[in-house]
């Protein structure tokens, strides 16, 4: 007997699949994966139908949230793809500081609902990122520094499992899958409908300096990041691309965030940044801005991520100076693909002040986090832009503690997202949770040994 969904359910070749399908990837580099059925769930018993539905046909099960997945993981051949994109509901308890939330709420649309009531949850910093794969992933956050990765802000779950029961995971309850919940992304055996999560005070401030430099500064600045990185509780995002300012030749432009209860605490943070070796070389600054967290996710983070392009990203954890990764860098700076392709570094881990990690799949991190995202428009660039993006992060693998599930490029690069430890352990979860391979994995993983 066919499940019963009060979703859509559009099987291959059906009116309105192809529309879908590639609404399931933010941006237009759409890759060639045709699941076999879209699900758009509207609830919780359309999640059980779905699963029951891929039993009954033998076909895979994909997950979508919000589709902001570089890679588009979650678009895969024989399978059903479960779009929760409309499960959205939110719950807050100002008294415990506690809430749910859906998978296919934004973490914008999360913060703004907690703003209003002066609470706060690490979401990340793209305005339409939901939470679902963030979540899985690890959740690189606003005020990560402070809270570490979200998923350290989640206190529990609730999922369908491979055999279509609704479970609830925690610390005492199923704390295994709970464990794999936090850190597995793509790779994670269940399909979570709702996270349960500590919710935060709001800092009362947040104050933004940022600083703009020709190329030529480079050293000096990349420098300077890497000495200070990890010491600074400010958040660094130095992010490098092509720029009107620099006559369309790559800029650097350094943004340091401080969250704080007091402006005078925030300037004092900031202006660290003042004693950079290659402070009188800027072109432009714009020091102790009074902002918040919505704002310059709009006009500082999303402006480099255009949807009508086609994009590859791939990172890595370090903790290598940056005299280790200049070579390379200078050889990038001589081929810099054009505009909205960047590279960013943000000094997420390593911080001496961050709190301690709890036991989770979660597991790579270093000081500094380097991203590097080509974007481009003719689908006949696509071997070129992917060799560029490949090469120059395959060039600094002796330098790389690891890479982050969440930008990967584990199709043409497969690198250590978790501990070996860690990932072994996923392995026997999955057979146990999942002993028939219902659920798609990782598009690639590193190798053994």
């Amino acid at each position: 007997m066919t499940p019963q969904i009060e979703g859509r359910v559009l099987r291959r070749g059906d009116y309105r699949y192809e529309g879908l399908r590639r609404e399931a990837c933010w941006h237009a580099g759409v890759p060639d994966r045709y699941p076999e059925v879209i699900v758009l769930a509207n609830n919780e018993d359309d999640v059980v139908g779905a699963v029951e539905l891929a039993r009954q046909e033998g076909l895979q099960i994909a997950v979508r949230s919000g589709g902001h997945s570089w890679s588009a993981s979650h678009l895969r051949d024989d399978t059903v793809l479960i779009d929760l994109s409309n499960l959205r509901h939110v719950t807050v308890d100002q008294e415990t500081m506690t809430g749910t939330a859906q998978p296919g709420i934004k973490g914008s649309e999360l913060n703004s609902m907690l703003a209003e009531r002066r609470l706060f949850f690490p979401t990340g910093h793209c305005t339409g990122v939901s939470i679902g794969g963030y979540l899985l992933q690890g959740g690189f956050a606003w005020a990560g520094r402070d809270y570490g990765p979200a998923c350290m802000s989640v206190t529990g779950i609730d999922a369908v499992t491979a055999a279509g029961e609704r479970v609830h995971a925690d610390e005492k309850e199923n704390p295994d899958l709970f464990w794999a919940a936090r850190g597995a992304g793509p790779g994670f055996f269940a399909v979570v409908t709702r996270f349960h999560l500590t919710l935060h005070p709001r800092m009362r401030t947040t104050m933004n300096s940022g600083y703009f430099w020709p190329a030529s500064a480079a050293q000096d600045v990349y420098g300077f990041v890497h000495e200070i990185g990890r010491r600074t509780p400010t958040e660094i995002n130095l992010l490098c691309s092509r720029d009107p300012m620099t006559h369309g030749e790559p800029l650097l432009a350094l943004n340091a965030t401080a969250f704080t209860d007091t402006e005078e605490e925030a300037r004092e943070q900031l202006s660290l940044f003042e004693s950079c070796p290659a402070r009188a070389q800027t072109l432009a600054t714009r020091l102790n801005e009074v902002t918040d967290t919505g704002t310059l996710s709009r006009y500082g983070t999303d402006t480099h991520y255009d949807e009508t392009k086609r994009y590859l990203a791939d990172n890595m954890w370090t903790h290598a100076s940056f005299d280790d990764l200049w070579p390379t860098f200078e050889e990038m700076l001589k081929t810099w693909p054009p505009a909205p392709s960047h590279l960013v570094v943000f000094n997420w881990g390593g911080y001496e002040g961050a709190p301690a990690r709890p036991s989770m799949a979660y597991s790579v991190e270093d000081d500094l986090y380097y991203g590097l995202y080509a974007a481009w428009t003719d689908p006949a660039d696509d071997d070129m832009y992917t060799r560029w993006v490949t090469d120059h992060m395959r060039a600094w693998e002796p330098y790389a503690s690891g890479i982050q599930l969440a930008d990967e490029n584990l199709l043409n690069r497969p690198y250590r997202f978790v501990t070996e430890e860690n990932l072994r352990r996923l392995d026997d979860l999955r057979a146990t949770w999942d002993p028939d391979g219902m659920f798609v994995s990782w598009l690639g993983r590193p190798a053994e040994g």
